[in-house]
């Protein structure tokens, strides 16, 4: 009869590991390095796409593929990237590795969540190998991790790459960072709201940071929260100034521009969270209130950032917002013709556009209007001139033709950082 009751026991105990491991996913991460050792015994690219659809993207779990569709990866760019970073694929492999051995980890992690926050819904974790892209997002109900950045470390080779990115991100990350990763991304599930303005951005963000220091029960490591630390009064003025616009360019996602000084929104809106808890008197009851939160009402978000008291004096956010309007380059005007004319020569090759302030040369955007590519006149970009504040692009015109086309602040920005006031600006002329 005790034996009996051992097997049925040991039964039950096996069954529901098997429900609570079913929701993690790992079989990405193998079928990756099957496709990459196949890759490796070919010189002919179009055999390897073969191979990485084959052997990884087709074997592929519904999680690979929301990352896929997230982050536009695709064979392609999978195989270009196995051909230009060798040394990096070979020091990250034993590290994605050790993503099935922390499932244990993992669970136990969620289980401590759900003692914090007990309305926590269920999800669904996927650990894939993605394009160098993104440590993790998600999808609905699915955490997706990107096990090649998430478990980066300083011993990882980085030294094939242009940039700094990776080196920053891995400065400061061990292999136990992918749990709170995980926890991460997982609370991101929960949440409410995607309003495209810095301050709820950064709260969002912040807050899953928080959330997870919490569970994990130690500090997190990462490298925005040492230096956002080493300049919090610096960083805290220039939050203040840009945190009711949506130019994110100064605080989130910003890896591979920003350096050391990348993603400080994310410390922000930690720091944000963490005064909001420590002057809680129900600390539950405030666990409860950050996950909640809805990022589409902007007033909540604002009464949150009030009760934190992460700004000890009252904040006047029209007067913000106006002064940071003031900052702000705008076009003051198209050269040889005025925009809108219907008497342009179809012989011109050039059009100047002039800003009323210095930009930052290299980046521009410019975009089909709503009549499409049939009324776009531009042949290519020439550059800047007149102390870059003249941006000149070679035009090919025909006679009486309508041309159309937009500017858009994506990429404009000054030389001091701002972005171009206007979201869009059309530009539309005749010819002759």
């Amino acid at each position: 009869m005790r034996q009996t009751i051992t097997i049925i026991m040991a039964f039950i105990a096996m069954n529901v590991f098997s429900q609570s491991s079913n929701k993690i996913f790992t079989t990405d991460i193998d079928n990756f390095w099957t496709a990459y050792d196949s890759i490796q015994k070919t010189t002919d690219f179009s055999k390897k796409i073969h191979l990485i659809d084959r052997l990884y993207i087709d074997k592929g779990t519904d999680g690979l593929k929301a990352f896929m569709k997230a982050r536009n990866y695709n064979d392609t760019l999978w195989v270009k990237l196995i051909n230009e970073y060798p040394k990096f694929w070979n020091s990250i492999r034993p590290n994605t590795l050790t993503a099935k051995a922390k499932i244990t980890e993992f669970e136990n992690a969620v289980a401590t969540l759900k003692k914090l926050y007990p309305e926590l819904k269920e999800a669904e974790m996927y650990f894939t190998i993605g394009g160098l892209r993104s440590g993790g997002t998600v999808k609905g109900n699915m955490v997706l991790v990107g096990a090649e950045i998430a478990t980066g470390s300083p011993a990882t080779d980085v030294s094939e790459f242009k940039d700094n990115w990776l080196k920053n991100v891995f400065a400061e990350q061990t292999l136990d960072n992918i749990v709170s990763l995980n926890i991460h991304e997982y609370i991101h599930t929960q949440q409410t709201g995607d309003r495209n303005r810095v301050l709820s951005q950064c709260i969002k963000e912040g807050s899953c940071d928080f959330i997870a220091e919490l569970t994990m029960q130690q500090p997190l490591q990462r490298k925005y929260f040492t230096y956002g630390k080493a300049n919090a009064e610096k960083t805290k003025e220039l939050f203040k100034e840009e945190m009711f616009t949506n130019n994110f360019s100064n605080w989130l996602y910003n890896g591979g521009k920003k350096g050391e000084s990348a993603d400080l929104g994310y410390y922000i809106g930690y720091e944000i969270c963490k005064s909001y808890y420590n002057l809680a008197k129900d600390k539950k009851q405030a666990i409860k209130d950050i996950i909640e939160l809805n990022y589409d009402d902007d007033k909540a978000v604002e009464s949150f950032l009030s009760k934190s008291k992460f700004f000890k004096e009252k904040i006047n956010k029209a007067k913000l917002i106006k002064e940071y309007d003031k900052k702000l380059p705008y076009i003051t005007g198209i050269n040889p013709f005025k925009n809108g004319s219907e008497i342009v020569d179809s012989s011109l090759k050039e059009l100047k556009i002039t800003f009323s302030k210095e930009m930052e040369s290299g980046n521009y955007s410019m975009n089909y209007s709503k009549k499409g590519k049939d009324y776009f006149p531009i042949k290519k970009v020439i550059g800047y001139e007149n102390n870059n504040q003249t941006f000149v692009i070679a035009i090919d015109l025909q006679p009486n033709k309508e041309y159309e086309f937009i500017i858009t602040n994506r990429s404009f920005k000054s030389k001091d950082g701002y972005p171009l006031k206007e979201e869009e600006y059309l530009v539309k002329f005749k010819t002759k």
